[in-house]
């Protein structure tokens, strides 16, 4: 088998940020303009396609043999521009981006390199950015560039020639890290789903462009009438910049508003009497409320056979390995409540802001809850959405040994009203649903939210405890309470840590519920990592650990990763809790990739997934929304007794049941 390592410029009219990699590459003006490689770490050859040089044929040839494995960082990136002129089946394809996400390290070539600690010449090139801006994408025209619309290489010869080094090393950097990772490869079947990920993204999703521009339209007329409103009723100038407005509004109501977020102003609402004050806090509330950045974002990725493409990003989250939404952000759309939501969509279609404004009341808000809607089957075909039920609690008690739950997932599978029942010593029965003398449901909801993961009165907070109408004073009760319901899980987190512990103090292997943490190295890369391989195989990896006492003075697992506030690569703390939460969202990504893959080879089409739902376009005739479910409900051979179930429902455009 003969490696093939690779890197490639190239040029697009298209914001590739703004539109995405396949809308890019389908642009007409579309051009590779290096193809840099490396045949098994031999110096890198540049070919400079601008200049009438052509790829050997034995490179033509090598990008379509089976026994020749091509190599690139962010291989989507070179597997789908290579296609548009050659051929390359994306099975022959490795992705170092994937290699190093997998290994615990951050995206980018030149982030993974430092945080690797390659040395100075085994780095990207630090000016690649503003090459980039001027070989790879339009220029502005003006007097001193000769009005030219793109600058070629013979505009900038010393630059060009710059940039053919700067590619060149590109391959250099990316062979150094996989040279440095090799000792730990992805799993076979983690390249698999790799390439079932590229196949859903090169497929997309139809969108109705109807709803969008139709969308665009309403939120632009209304946005206009609502500031025109409330300029005439508080006579600023902008009645959208938060400083003028809170000046007007702290002169009005006679007490100081320091912020316009989005919990004061509902607060003021109820607040202030009915008058220009409230209708204006009205219009600030139903502005903040239009999501059209949403659609807009649809507008600019959206493919000339109307699909948008790479909505997901394999191994989005570096440990866990969960998928992160891109360009639209699928990961966090609004959710829908309107009972008449196709005759909201097709209002929407039609530009009827009048009957929008009738119905519905309400427009922007309207439109943010049809935002699921433009998404939208092939001809002919239909939705199949499905999705898991309360997967990551079902994992938890699973991994843990919490029979009880264990038993209710087997059963009703009421969670909420289960754990409340446990935490009060109340039936079940009791526990319902605005049952004034046993209104202990929401305990046991916010309960279940914030607390499955060492979380404590903060967590609860955080999770909505008090607008719930709890007050912090029953918070210490309620996480004793499920603390006392949940000894096996709270074991869970305790063995963990100190396995972790055991693990960094002796060097030597600790299995912990079919967990096994170790301490993994290379002494010739200098790659140094604690590992905990989950039930499918696949490995966490927490990278160059060491312990170290925490804020609280205890000796405490730390590590070098993405701090998920600063997004900086540093050293971070972790805790049995985050261990815990850190494997069983790992875990439920494994079953959700599991199905994914039962259901490419079932012959279904996944178009998106979003968090533990699947979006299926399949013809009317294979509409089987029960054969989907039970796909998702299987047992999984590596989870035995894991009781997943899977809920779904047939439709013609994307929603939220």
């Amino acid at each position: 088998m003969r490696h093939l390592s690779t890197d490639i410029e190239t040029f697009s009219s298209v914001d590739i940020k703004k539109a995405g990699l396949y809308k890019y590459v389908q642009s007409a003006d579309f051009q590779i303009l290096l193809f840099a490689y490396s045949w098994d770490g031999e110096p890198v050859q540049v070919i400079d396609l601008t200049q009438g040089e052509q790829l050997p044929q034995e490179i033509v040839v090598a990008l379509q043999d089976p026994n020749v494995i091509k190599h690139a960082y962010n291989a989507s990136f070179e597997w789908y521009c290579l296609n548009r002129f050659y051929y390359s089946p994306v099975e022959q394809w490795s992705c170092t981006m994937v290699h190093g996400l997998y290994c615990g390290y951050t995206a980018g070539l030149a982030a993974t390199a430092v945080a690797l600690g390659l040395p100075e010449d085994k780095r990207k090139m630090g000016i690649g950015s503003a090459l980039i801006r001027t070989f790879c994408i339009p220029t502005k025209p003006t007097k001193s560039n000769g009005n030219r619309t793109r600058t070629l290489p013979h505009h900038e010869p010393e630059k060009w020639q710059l940039f053919k080094d700067y590619c060149r090393q590109d391959v250099v950097t990316e062979m150094e890290i996989e040279r440095r990772l090799s000792a730990f490869p992805v799993p076979e079947q983690e390249q698999r789903l790799w390439e079932l990920d590229q196949r859903i993204n090169a497929f997309g999703v139809a969108v109705d462009i109807g709803v969008v521009e139709g969308a665009l339209q309403i939120d632009e007329d209304i946005t206009a009438e609502l500031m025109e409103e409330a300029i005439q009723l508080s006579g600023l100038d902008n009645p959208k910049s938060v400083k003028q407005l809170t000046e007007w509004l702290t002169e009005e109501i006679g007490e100081e508003v320091d912020n316009l977020q989005k919990g004061t102003v509902s607060k003021l609402i109820e607040s202030v009497e009915e008058g220009k004050v409230k209708r204006v806090l009205e219009i600030r509330q139903e502005l903040a409320k239009t999501s059209v950045k949403k659609y807009q974002a649809m507008r600019e990725a959206v493919c000339s056979d109307g699909r948008i493409r790479g909505l997901l990003q394999f191994y989005g989250a570096n440990r866990t390995g969960r998928w992160a939404g891109r360009l639209v952000q699928v990961q966090n759309l609004p959710r829908n409540y309107l009972e008449t939501l196709s005759h909201a969509r097709e209002c929407a279609k039609a530009k009827k802001v009048d009957v929008l404004k009738i119905v519905y009341g309400n427009v922007p808000d309207t439109l943010s809850q049809l935002i699921r809607t433009a998404f939208v089957p092939s001809p002919g075909h239909v939705f199949l959405v499905a999705d898991f039920s309360a997967i990551e609690a079902r994992v938890l008690a699973w991994l843990a040994g919490e029979q009880w739950r264990l038993d209710v997932f087997a059963t009703h599978g009421k969670i909420y009203e289960a754990s409340a029942s446990q935490m009060f010593g109340v039936p079940i029965e009791l526990i319902a649903k605005g049952n004034p003398e046993y209104d202990l449901r929401q305990k046991g909801k916010v309960a279940e939210l914030a607390l499955g993961y060492q979380g404590g009165p903060g967590a609860l907070i955080a999770m909505g405890a008090l607008d719930m109408g709890l007050t912090e004073d029953e918070l210490p009760d309620i996480v004793r309470r499920w603390r006392s319901s949940n000894r096996r899980i709270m074991d869970l987190w305790y063995s963990l840590e100190n396995a972790a512990l055991d693990v960094m103090r002796s060097g030597y292997p600790v299995g912990v519920r079919g967990l096994i943490l170790a301490r993994e190295g290379d002494y010739d890369t200098q790659q140094d990592f604690l590992t905990i391989t989950l039930p499918s195989g696949r490995k966490l990896f927490y990278a160059r650990p060491f312990l170290h006492q925490n804020d609280l003075g205890r000796e405490a697992l730390h590590y070098h990763g993405v701090n998920q506030k600063t997004r900086k690569w540093e050293v971070v703390p972790t805790y049995g809790g985050k261990l815990v939460e850190n494997v069983t969202q790992a875990i439920a990504r494994d079953c959700l990739a599991e199905s994914l893959t039962r259901l490419a080879t079932t012959g279904y089409q996944t178009v998106m997934h979003i968090h533990d739902e699947v979006v299926l376009d399949a013809p009317e005739s294979r509409a089987d929304i029960d054969a989907v479910n039970a796909i998702m409900g299987a047992p999984i051979s590596w989870a035995p007794g894991l009781p997943l179930k899977a809920a779904g429902f047939v439709t013609g455009y994307y929603m939220k049941d």
